[in-house]
């Protein structure tokens, strides 16, 4: 009977070297912005709210590909990657550019197999796949689905209420917020192939429905039409 030989075996300095990097990285795009940005206008516009954003993502991708059977090395460390040109690339081609990156990366910091880098630049250039994941290898489906994810739950919700203030809105227009989050996480519920990412989802979409009930109960007239002047 054979042994299956894994190919790279991460070291936590390894990992947190990733992770400078790419903080870093994420950093020099804000700073070297010369008329504010392709994505200024949200407030959310930092290199702190994306690199928490690809931790995130990490952590949720770590978790499908465990329960799934996946090369957890691989998913780690194109999570870390996957937005990294997120802040100073176009967003049509923001996971290709990230890609790019983290084979520059790997190829000179240490001595990764060819084959362990080529299956995380794929991972990281598929992460905005928009069709049927099925088509993806597997460690690319854990980081499309962990991405999909995050912004379903208590983080998607937070990230609308903060856009209700950029927006000037009124608390009124919470529960219509909230709302947008529960259909991003039915979208995504429909789109994930794996069932560690499906059981992620409905925990997640069930507490959402569970704050968009309790709004409902404790702020009657949040859905009611605003009274016209007379």
């Amino acid at each position: 009977m054979g042994v299956e030989i894994k190919e790279s075996a991460l070291t936590a300095d390894e990992l947190a070297s990733m992770e400078a990097f790419v903080y870093d990285y994420l950093s020099a795009s804000v700073e070297n912005e010369e008329d504010g940005g392709r994505m200024r206008w949200y407030p959310w516009h930092s290199a702190e709210y994306r690199f928490n954003h690809i931790c995130n993502v990490r952590e949720l991708a770590s978790t499908i590909a465990e329960r799934e059977g996946a090369d957890v090395d691989v998913v780690r460390v194109a999570a870390l990657f996957h937005d990294i040109a997120k802040l100073d690339a176009e967003q049509e081609v923001h996971a290709e550019e990230g890609a790019r990156v983290a084979r520059q990366y790997l190829e000179t910091h240490g001595e990764y197999p060819p084959s362990f880098v080529d299956r995380v630049c794929r991972a990281v250039a598929s992460h905005s796949e928009t069709g049927d994941l099925e088509s993806l290898d597997l460690e690319s489906r854990c980081l499309v689905e962990a991405d999909m994810l995050d912004k379903v739950g208590a983080n998607g919700i937070a990230l609308m209420l903060l856009r209700m203030g950029y927006e000037a809105r009124t608390h009124m227009d919470a529960a219509e917020m909230v709302t947008r989050v529960l259909e991003r996480g039915e979208e995504a519920r429909n789109r994930v192939h794996s069932d560690a990412a499906e059981s992620i989802a409905h925990q997640r979409l069930k507490r959402v429905r569970w704050f968009r009930e309790w709004l409902d109960a404790e702020v009657p007239r949040m859905d009611a039409e605003p009274e016209t002047e007379r």
